[in-house]
This record gives C-alpha cells, structure tokens and sequence, in this order.
C-alpha cells in the first residue's frame, strides 16, 4: 500500500512504499530537478536533553526518527512526523538536507527522476550501529 503526499506550495510529489533498500521509502511520482526542495522533515521539537531515551529506544528497533537540528534541539519524527521520515539512508544519496531555523528541508542533491527512491546520509554523529543496506555488501553502519 502506498501513501501519496500531498503537493502543497509547489513541492513536488512523493509517495511512500516498500523499498528495496530497507521496509518503506519514499519515492519520487515526478521528475525533481537539483536543489529543489521536497518536503521538510517534520516532528516534535525536543531538547537534546530530552530525547536520549527516546533515541535510545528507536535504535533498538533499527530506526532513526530523531534528527538532530542544533546542538539544543531535535526533531522526532515518530511524533508528529510525516513521510519524510521514511526516507532511507544512503552513502551515495540523491537527495541532502538544509536546516533553516527549525526546519530541516530535503532538497534534491541531483536532478531525480520519476520513480526513483529518495535517500540522504543521515550523517549520524556518535556510535554508529544500524549495518547500511545502501547497496549490497557496504561495510558501513548508520
């Protein structure tokens, strides 16, 4: 089953389905060209100091829901988040992030076509324990 995002001021259309890389993903439903942003990574805003334990528990489970903004503030996904947090990590993305405020936005790092998954380096900042599905046999974690 997939979901549609609605496109709202302009952005482009995404939808979320099973991916090849790991459970869903997001894909494009129309051609994206480079730089254009896709959609922001919603959630709860919350301290650092707040969200360890809840970061703590994402990983056991293999997610990665909370994007750290700055040093003093996250975004969860899993609360109040949207399909962008489905978008999964690559090594050799398409897409990057831009973080304006608080607002984290997913811009396209090349021009994307129809159909094809998003993904971004999660660059994560500390243990890294996820293993990449990137592509097959790499040999990082996330």
């Amino acid at each position: 089953m997939s979901k549609r995002m609605t496109r709202r001021g302009g952005l482009p259309g995404i939808v979320r389905r099973r991916s090849p890389v790991h459970g869903f993903g997001v894909f494009a439903v129309e051609r994206i060209r480079k730089n254009a942003r896709i959609i922001d990574y919603a959630g709860e805003l919350v301290r650092n100091d707040d969200c360890e334990a809840r970061e703590a528990r994402y990983l056991a489970d293999g997610c990665v829901w909370v994007f750290r903004v700055n040093r003093s503030w996250s975004r969860d996904a899993a609360v109040g988040g949207n399909i962008a947090r489905f978008i999964n990590h690559s090594c050799t993305p398409n897409c990057w992030f831009e973080v304006v405020d608080k607002t984290i936005w997913i811009r396209a790092r090349r021009d994307i076509r129809r159909g094809e998954e998003l993904t971004y380096d999660y660059s994560i900042i500390g243990e890294r324990t996820i293993p990449c599905r990137c592509r097959p046999g790499c040999p990082n974690k996330i």
